[in-house]
């Protein structure tokens, strides 16, 4: 591994490298990392310019939207200017801002099951922050089939929730040990219908930059196999034990 860092590296990212857990092993280890983000919108937004802050050395970004007035509630990474842009072209230029140390790769496309491998299987860790369930099962599937971790999380009115799934360790679940079908109508409303508040997508998406650092960094306990939930209302964190399932319909057994 690589610890040789410019004067720009040490003064840039001085207060990771004090950190013991971290150190400068720790800064290279993020600089060698690659991440595959999915979701340039309101979880993305955070994600994105942390990652990029933070020194991932290389970060793939898929979304095949443009960026809307209604969006810039929420989504940060974007500005009035850049309504009608590319999300993943806008998002790229405000983690350019931030720093341009990093490799920043856009895929102005939907992620699915035609082009889902290929996406993640350059990566070595990959983050979904999309807003449906289709994409969500595209993602995991592929995750599982090239043995990535997945970080995922997802946010409606108030609340949040998140969770990190790695079954190639042969004891985590995946995301469909947890959602085996996806729910349907009322049961699963998106933010356009149901609304969100704006700062929730805040919190959870630096949640997920944290998860996905720690688990490059391999430092603290992860989040595989358990659902960690917020009520922003109550104030209130739970987290909940997801069990492996053996049946599940994503095959790993």
């Amino acid at each position: 591994m690589n610890l040789d860092f410019t004067e720009d590296e040490i003064q840039r990212y001085s207060r990771h490298i004090l950190l013991p857990e971290m150190g400068g092993a720790g800064q290279a280890r993020l600089r060698a990392a690659s991440v595959l983000m999915v979701g340039a919108g309101g979880l993305g937004s955070p994600l994105a310019l942390y990652l990029a802050a933070a020194g991932v050395g290389r970060i793939g970004m898929v979304d095949d939207d443009v960026v809307e007035l209604s969006n810039l509630q929420r989504q940060i990474a974007h500005g009035t200017g850049d309504v009608g842009r590319s999300k993943t072209a806008s998002a790229a230029d405000a983690m350019r801002a931030i720093n341009p140390l990093g490799v920043i790769e856009t895929h102005a496309v939907r992620l699915g099951p035609a082009n889902a491998a290929a996406l993640v299987g350059g990566h070595d860790l990959v983050c979904d922050g999309s807003d449906n369930f289709a994409t969500r099962y595209a993602v995991s599937d592929a995750c599982v089939a090239a043995g990535k971790t997945l970080v995922s999380a997802a946010v409606l009115r108030f609340e949040g929730q998140i969770s990190v799934f790695r079954p190639h360790d042969g004891l985590s679940p995946c995301y469909r040990c947890l959602y085996p079908q996806a729910p349907t109508g009322e049961a699963a409303p998106s933010c356009a219908e149901a609304g969100v508040l704006g700062a929730v997508t805040g919190v959870m998406g630096t949640l997920m930059a944290t998860e996905v650092l720690k688990e490059i960094l391999d430092v603290g306990d992860t989040l595989a196999g358990r659902l960690l939930t917020w009520d922003a209302l109550a104030s209130a964190f739970r987290t909940i034990r997801i069990p492996r399932d053996s049946a599940c319909a994503a095959g790993h057994g």
